[in-house]
């Protein structure tokens, strides 16, 4: 599928090098999360969607969700979107899904998670875009972290990304995914927190994550 916009994030945006085909695919997957994680998809970002479709004869459950986001965003109406959006990740005070990984691996805010996730971002050269407001842990933040990771001028290996996948994204973000399909508000949505939860999953089983979560002890 067409690489959407690249979504508004937390970092400096790196220019995209020749890679692999699967790791462009992994890159563009992010991304895509990223985008819709960031803010309501626009028409063009839905038109695009409604194309979208797994390889011939692909029955893994990645491909259904990716067959069930194509429906969702042929019924969805842009006008709608941002409504939804809003009641699912802002609220009055809180959304119905907190996408921050501190709230999720301690059950708080702005948490030693994220203390940790700042420090390894500056290990890696990523800086924080000057007047943003939502912390590194932001869920559409870390997407597009490993996009960059993955696409970005010097893609680092796939050793550092398990790692920064297995600290700061495997031990909670299938769990958000989860609780986004369950949302009452969520109805786009759902399909996405669906893509997100299986590509998390494949991920995961890929990396064969087995390390502790970024401010913890123990593993998951």
């Amino acid at each position: 599928m067409p690489v959407p916009p690249t979504a508004p994030c937390n970092f400096r945006e790196m220019p995209v090098t020749a890679v692999v085909d699967e790791d462009r695919a992994r890159g563009q997957v992010y991304t895509l999360l990223g985008h819709l994680l960031a803010g309501p998809p626009d028409a063009a970002l839905l038109e695009s969607l409604r194309g979208a479709a797994p390889e011939p004869g692909d029955t893994s459950l990645l491909a259904a969700s990716w067959e069930m986001l194509a429906v969702a965003a042929a019924r969805a109406e842009p006008t709608e979107l941002r409504p939804e959006f809003e009641a699912l990740f802002i609220g009055l005070g809180r959304g119905e899904v907190v996408p921050y990984g501190s709230w999720y691996l301690t059950g708080f805010l702005m948490e030693q998670p994220l203390a940790q996730l700042r420090s390894d971002l500056r290990t890696l050269g990523i800086e924080r875009q000057p007047g943003v407001v939502e912390p590194e842990d932001h869920a559409a933040a870390l997407c597009d972290t490993m996009a960059l990771l993955i696409l970005g001028e010097e893609p680092v290996s796939l050793e550092e990304q398990q790692a920064f996948f297995a600290r700061h994204l495997e031990p909670w973000m299938a769990k958000f995914f989860r609780d986004l399909q369950q949302a009452e508000s969520a109805r786009f949505y759902r399909a996405v927190g669906q893509l997100g939860e299986q590509f998390i999953g494949v991920e995961s089983e890929a990396f064969g994550v087995s390390i502790p979560a970024a401010g913890t002890t123990s593993s998951n």
